[in-house]
């Protein structure tokens, strides 16, 4: 490999796409049905849109707060897994050394080459030779709340904000159409810039997405039509 050569790799990005991609699709999903439900009761315009505006606010705040509750769990069981670990090294260094040299025994290596890594990995940093292949936690995958929570509640806003466009843009008698072509458009273009960041097949997120979307759709607009008529 050439010197100074450095190599992107797209695994880097799971922290702050999958709580992005996670958000935009919430935001735009549940507000688009909420609204296209909404609407189908035979609601007023205004009330459609109160209605987007609330869940857009309600849904933001959800977002974060949920992103932020089960992501910090995960850092505090890392951060349990952690402490637990530097006990270890520190009392049973032996057992320790013996333990990573058999991970590397199980990945292939000979017993002596084995050991010698981890004699060498320890000396550097012997907490985070046992953590990245012990525990499967480093830097790259470790979680964040906080970026978790800011990245989901922004794309949430941004996703419920396009269907509330289509309600502003839109003449009533077209609200339930307008928002869900405007929503069907977002989502397959979300499941593609999403599957371009994180290198996967493009087509087969965007008919993901755009199902599930077509599917909240179509039952919210079901029930919202029942209940209309009802009232």
């Amino acid at each position: 490999m050439p010197r100074g050569h450095r190599e992107n790799h797209l695994v880097a990005r799971i922290g702050w796409l999958r709580a992005a991609v996670l958000g935009a699709n919430d935001g735009i999903v549940s507000t688009a049905s909420l609204i296209v439900g909404v609407a189908a009761a035979a609601a007023s315009g205004s009330d459609v849109l109160i209605a987007g505006v609330a869940a857009l606010v309600a849904g933001a705040m959800s977002m974060a707060a949920g992103e932020y509750v089960s992501v910090s769990s995960q850092a505090d069981t890392e951060a349990a897994d952690l402490a637990r670990e530097r006990g270890e090294l520190a009392t049973q260094p032996g057992l320790e050394r013996e333990e990573l040299a058999r991970i590397y025994m199980d990945r292939g290596l000979e017993t002596g080459l084995a050991h010698q890594v981890a004699d060498q990995l320890m000396a550097k940093d012997a907490l985070g030779a046992h953590a990245r292949d012990e525990l499967g936690i480093s830097e790259v995958t470790a979680a964040r709340p906080v970026q978790a929570a800011l990245t989901s509640a922004a794309t949430f806003s941004v996703g419920a904000a396009l269907p509330l466009l289509a309600v502003v843009a839109a003449p009533q008698a077209l609200i339930i159409p307008a928002v869900s072509a405007t929503s069907l458009v977002c989502l397959a273009v979300l499941g593609a810039v999403g599957a371009r960041a994180g290198g996967a097949n493009v087509w087969k997120a965007m008919a993901r997405v755009t199902f599930w979307g077509i599917l909240a759709l179509v039952v919210t607009a079901g029930i919202g039509r029942l209940f209309g008529t009802v009232v």
